[in-house]
């Protein structure tokens, strides 16, 4: 196992990657995000989006210095999206138990989210995209705990 580390960090490989460089991309650039309207996280009916997931996905962007794009859409819609590139992001009422996870990269769940109600709430990215998993966890982890 240390030989086959010492071999991936010769080759300049980094664990994990994006293959698709997600995030490199949003990184000082805008973060594309979805959003599913849930009574209590996502509200989407005001002319600005509101809501504990909202705020959340907005603190984050700050963090990578990237302008959040929002799309109101339904699970599958959103999905769908983010299955095709065009969008990084996924939030709502998803959580732990979701069935999209063989179209989408799905974060650990996180129960301490104000007003998930005991839920083990999740967020979605795209596929493969594992640096980018890993940086928005570490988000979630400093900001509500793991």
């Amino acid at each position: 196992m240390l030989a086959l580390t010492a071999s991936l960090v010769g080759c300049g490989i980094s664990v994990p990657s994006d293959p698709n460089g997600t995030l490199e991309t949003v990184t000082d650039g805008e973060l594309r995000v979805g959003m599913s309207a849930e009574p209590g996280l996502v509200n989407v009916s005001g002319a600005e989006p509101s809501g504990v997931l909202v705020d959340l996905a907005e603190t984050y962007a700050e963090t990578l210095n990237a302008v959040p794009r929002w799309t109101v859409g339904s699970e599958e819609t959103l999905v769908g999206l983010l299955e095709d590139g065009d969008l990084d992001l996924v939030i709502g009422g998803f959580t732990d138990q979701t069935p999209w996870t063989e179209h989408a990269g799905v974060t650990r769940g996180y129960r301490n989210i104000e007003g998930a109600r005991g839920r083990s709430l999740v967020m979605l990215v795209p596929l493969g995209e594992n640096a980018f998993l890993s940086d928005v966890e570490s988000f979630l982890d400093e900001e509500v705990g793991s």
